[in-house]
């Protein structure tokens, strides 16, 4: 082959993997576009490569895919921003199509390219195509349409602009409810380029009839309109606009309205004032009124509260679950009266809710009230509704409360904590489902700095030997973790009265996965106990341990004499550690020999570093 004929070799290959058979073929092609395109250069490029794209767009959708992920990319090869222009056709082509992933990744990739585009190719070339698409006879090509406009709009001339608005407004209208879905999705992203003027008439007529569609895919898809538009409008345009909206929705006929209105309240509420304050006149005064206080004095208490209430009394298990789990978000933005009068009601309603998932979206954030209500409501109010949930036959209802313990302790105080609700934990600590155990596990170290030495020996200190020797290997390691986080807390003392004299009885035990266990605490506790009581109570147990008859044994006493060079004087790691190890190390087992020889390997760089 010639030098002239070289530069049509990789267009050649490319041309003929496009038609073989081989759908990977086919794709790697694509996924080598670039390659091609820096192989041709950017002339060729635009003039032999992008138009056979274009034509070429009858194929997998695999490969429909890769192309338009490709061409989003492809400024560069073209020539730059001058030449974007180019890559539009066989991305509007794509545009077309009837897989979906296939269009969204078309209109992705046009976004991407638009929004480099020069100002004037944006009004001669990039909305051309958008008004083309939105006049398509096929409702795909109409769907992607509404996701250019964002891009397409701040460009336009005014004439221009109206007419796109115009379009925009009769997608919104259109016949199929497909495209009415992909207008009210992207209607937030068009509203944001929309002057203010033209944002409180034609928008907001255009988002009033996507809120009364008679398909409840389109009006559910209007509900995240709520918070788009209400972020780029003063609050008493949402108060006047689009609180109706909200209160409207939350009885809507259709469960999945209602559930994405429950789901989105709180995002909804923030939409209402998007900056930290206002400045209003009140009775002739200036004053500035927060957030909060707008929330509380406006919104809730007149539209919110009722709208909320009924969803978190909603015949739909999805909706109640929805609601639940935004429920102390919401007291937050209510005064504590309002909480107490309005919401504690149903929280005590969902407490006992027939759905188990109810009860655990409750379970998951009742928790934060606590701090919400205060110490009094939550005495009175919330305590009696944590113990029910504390004693749910549903695992995770249960688990999700015992997290989030400390949050209520930090308004009720140690004392009472300790007489309501220890007794339910202890009662939990032998709970039948292993990951309720473990969560209370969690909370020990947490809960022993707040009791105290004294409460914590009286009540929990047999607990947690016990759940060393437990069943599952999650907690007795989360146990022997424990041990070390207590004697952190607690000090060595303290540790060397109550933890290891009890460990030392348990290294006897006939379960070789409980003795395993002792070793694994072994080694956590040696370096809180410090060199002397390391080298006087643990180490022993180890070398003794040495001459388990069980391999699994065997070598977790070398990783645990590994784990003691650091912490123990260098004569003891000659005189007592080092020969075990060496007799470790002629085991007839294979993993006992490698580990005992990783360890002595360990102790000759220590002491070459020394």
């Amino acid at each position: 082959m010639s030098m002239v004929d070289e530069p049509l070799y990789p267009i050649a290959v490319l041309i003929d993997e496009l038609k073989n058979d081989d759908i990977q073929l086919r794709l790697n092609s694509i996924r080598r576009l670039s390659t091609i395109a820096r192989a041709l250069g950017e002339e060729r490029t635009r003039k032999e490569l992008i138009p056979f794209l274009s034509e070429n767009n009858d194929d997998d959708d695999e490969v429909l895919l890769a192309m338009a992920e490709e061409l989003g990319v492809f400024i560069p090869y073209v020539g730059g921003v001058e030449h974007a222009h180019v890559l539009l056709p066989p991305l509007e082509t794509l545009c077309t199509v009837e897989e979906t992933c296939v269009r969204d990744k078309a209109v992705e990739s046009l976004c991407r390219i638009g929004s480099q585009m020069r100002e004037s190719d944006l009004v001669d070339w990039f909305i051309p195509l958008v008004k083309r698409l939105a006049a398509g006879e096929w409702f795909t090509a109409r769907v992607s349409s509404c996701g250019l406009f964002h891009i397409a709009y701040p460009s336009a001339p005014d004439m221009l602009k109206t007419e796109l608005r115009s379009i925009y407004s009769q997608l919104c209208q259109d016949d199929m409810p497909m495209v009415r879905r992909s207008a009210a999705s992207n209607l937030g992203k068009f509203a944001a380029t929309v002057e203010s003027a033209h944002l409180k008439t034609d928008i907001m007529q255009v988002f009033e009839d996507l809120t009364q569609d008679d398909q409840d895919s389109v009006r559910l898809l209007a509900v995240e309109g709520c918070a788009a538009l209400g972020k780029l409008l003063d609050p008493q345009d949402c108060v006047a606009h689009i609180l109706p909206v909200i209160v409207n929705f939350s009885q809507d006929k259709s469960w999945r309205v209602r559930y994405m209105v429950a789901n989105q309240l709180y995002e909804l509420c923030e939409a209402v004032g998007p900056e930290p304050t206002r400045s209003y006149t009140l009775n002739g005064c200036f004053a500035t009124w927060s957030i909060p206080f707008i929330f509380s004095v406006i919104v809730p208490r007149k539209d919110l509260v009722p709208a909320y209430v009924r969803l978190l009394r909603d015949n739909e298990a999805e909706v109640r679950i929805a609601a639940a789990g935004k429920v102390t978000k919401f007291c937050r933005i209510l005064s504590p009266e309002l909480a107490i009068q309005h919401i504690l009601p149903c929280v005590k309603e969902l407490s006992s809710d027939s759905s188990q998932h109810v009860r655990s979206a409750l379970a998951s954030v009742i928790m934060g009230m606590a701090p919400v209500l205060g110490k009094d409501a939550t005495i009175e109010q919330l305590l009696p509704i944590f113990l029910s949930l504390l004693k749910d036959e549903f695992p995770d209802v249960r688990l999700n409360i015992i997290s989030k313990l400390d949050q209520v302790n930090q308004v009720i105080g140690i004392d009472l904590l300790s007489q309501s609700l220890l007794p339910a934990i202890v009662e939990l600590a032998e709970d039948r489902h292993w990951r309720v155990r473990l969560a209370i596990i969690e909370y020990i170290p947490l809960l022993a700095s707040q009791l105290g030495v004294g409460f914590f020996d009286d009540k929990l200190g047999a607990l947690c030997m016990q759940w060393l020797q437990d069943k599952v290997y999650s907690i007795r390691d989360a146990a022997a973790n424990n041990l070390k986080r207590l004697a952190e807390e607690f000090g060595p003392e303290w540790a060397m009265q109550h933890i290891i004299p009890q460990v030392l009885e348990m290294t006897t035990n006939p379960h070789y996965l409980y003795r395993m266990t002792i070793l694994r605490a072994i080694s956590l506790l040696a370096p809180v106990m410090g060199s002397e009581i390391t080298c006087s109570k643990l180490l022993p147990l180890v070398i003794n341990a040495s001459k388990d008859r069980v391999p699994n044994i065997k070598f977790n006493v070398a990783k645990v004499l590994q784990s003691l060079i650091p912490i123990v004087d260098q004569s003891v790691v000659e005189k007592t550690i080092r020969p075990c190890l060496v007799e470790l190390s002629e085991d007839p087992d294979v993993d006992v020999r490698f580990f005992a020889n990783q360890a002595l390997q360990a102790i000759d760089n220590v002491m070459m570093s020394s």
